[in-house]
């Protein structure tokens, strides 16, 4: 007489994400940034499910069958609601002290950026404030401003220096984004603008201040690790091609990966640029040449749009990111989180890139996702929901995709899930579970 076969015991993981309308994973086979009508595939699964053990994800797909597979004591139902990969931030300026709400009026009063900038404001107020004070208050408020991040999805943020200009102030601020990515759950990484504006120390001696960058600046912070990424402020009154080339390739030597700001104000040259310097993003871009973005394309230098940054200078004009798409320039999206541009909401910064740029859900989805990722040299890690990666995921009040754009003004977050634990639950009035790593 034949036993009974027993059924297989199912594996225990520490959560399941089950249920959920759309399951956006924007899973892929390739490596590489998502470009043309590639940002428009999210790998939507309905009813779907994610298993996660030990801060990753082991299993994607449907419910029935994740759950024939995994049992966890920890059960989150997403019947009605969409899933994602948390957000990634890749362009903040996000350590800083101060404000500069006065400005704001004289921009409605119709001052311009360089205009402000060449008056001693601008950059250079923050400066004034932020050398004042110490790495402990410059994170106490670096953590203050990841708390909203994280209430609004964002998982994963870039922070740039910038706001010293003197070795020993850049070194501060790059200490305090290493002591916030130590406290804070979110994922900090940084990179060098030291070259962000002269300071006035060298007001008439602007290679004078370029000469303390690559001789001073870059190789103490090189040596200290502070930074992965070296940036520069490439625009008329600010840097010149031919000093941000110079900067850019000295931290290359010093094992930085370049990033330029590049065209925000005025068409200079800066996509071109950062193709042939081979940086992994230009960002900014409003008044980029057709050359430089197939320059971009063709060497797969990623495009960070920052359309509140556009808003905010009331300029009346963003970067033209369908040309670009079309042009198989891989798009993301970025807060230029920044005392001129407060904002720390990347729904809102996607309703910004559907209604003043022109991009679909699914496409603003994607730039803030995996291709803003790829922008920070992080996407083997984080912006999809795939086995293997990261267990960074939110959990939105809406019933799909098309809601992010749509419905704006209003966080649509539910839960935020980062490293596989709970740490945003709207549903236990708007407490926030979990902030700072405390184990």
């Amino acid at each position: 007489m034949n036993k009974p076969v027993k059924s297989r015991a199912r594996e225990k993981v520490d959560l399941l994400i089950v249920n959920a309308d759309e399951l956006v994973t924007l899973s892929s086979e390739t490596k590489k940034p998502r470009v043309g009508k590639q940002m428009r595939e999210l790998g939507i699964i309905r009813n779907g499910c994610l298993a996660i053990k030990d801060g990753v994800i082991v299993a994607v797909g449907k419910t029935p069958e994740v759950t024939k597979i995994y049992r966890a004591e920890i059960i989150l139902s997403a019947n009605g609601k969409t899933v994602l990969p948390g957000f990634v931030d890749p362009h903040t300026h996000l350590i800083f002290a101060g404000s500069r709400e006065d400005e704001f009026q004289m921009r409605v009063e119709g001052a311009s950026y360089m205009e402000i900038l060449s008056a001693g404001g601008g950059i250079l107020k923050t400066v004034r404030e932020t050398r004042k004070a110490s790495v402990e208050k410059l994170a106490d408020l670096g953590i203050k401003t990841l708390d909203t991040m994280l209430e609004h999805g964002t998982t994963s943020v870039e922070a740039k220096s910038g706001y010293g200009l003197t070795t020993k102030d850049e070194i501060k601020i790059l200490e305090a984004a290493r002591r916030v990515n130590q406290l804070h759950c979110i994922n900090v990484v940084s990179t060098f603008l030291g070259a962000h504006a002269i300071p006035p120390e060298f007001k008439d001696n602007p290679n004078g201040y370029v000469n303390l960058i690559l001789e001073d600046m870059i190789p103490k912070i090189a040596e200290k690790e502070l930074a992965e990424f070296c940036d520069v402020f490439c625009e008329r009154g600010v840097f010149n091609l031919e000093q941000t080339r110079r900067i850019l390739v000295a931290g290359k030597n010093y094992g930085l990966k370049p990033k330029v700001h590049a065209d925000e104000m005025s068409m200079l040259g800066g996509a071109e640029l950062a193709a042939d310097v081979g940086a992994v993003s230009a960002d900014h871009l409003l008044f980029s040449s057709v050359e430089g973005m197939k320059a971009m394309a063709e060497k797969g230098v990623v495009a960070v749009l920052l359309p509140a940054a556009a808003f905010s200078l009331m300029m009346g004009r963003y970067a033209d990111a369908r040309l670009m798409i079309d042009s198989g320039v891989p798009v993301a999206l970025a807060t230029d989180f920044n005392p001129n541009c407060l904002v720390e909401n990347m729904q809102l910064v996607i309703a910004f890139a559907c209604h003043f740029m022109r991009l679909t859900s699914a496409e603003a989805i994607t730039a803030a996702t995996i291709n803003a990722a790829h922008a920070i040299c992080r996407a083997n890690e984080v912006g999809s929901l795939e086995v293997g990666k990261k267990a960074d995921a939110v959990i939105l009040d809406a019933p799909n995709h098309k809601f992010l754009g749509y419905h704006f003004g209003v966080n649509l977050v539910d839960k935020v899930i980062k490293n596989g634990r709970v740490v945003v639950d709207r549903e236990k009035q708007g407490e926030m579970v979990l902030i700072r790593e405390t184990e």
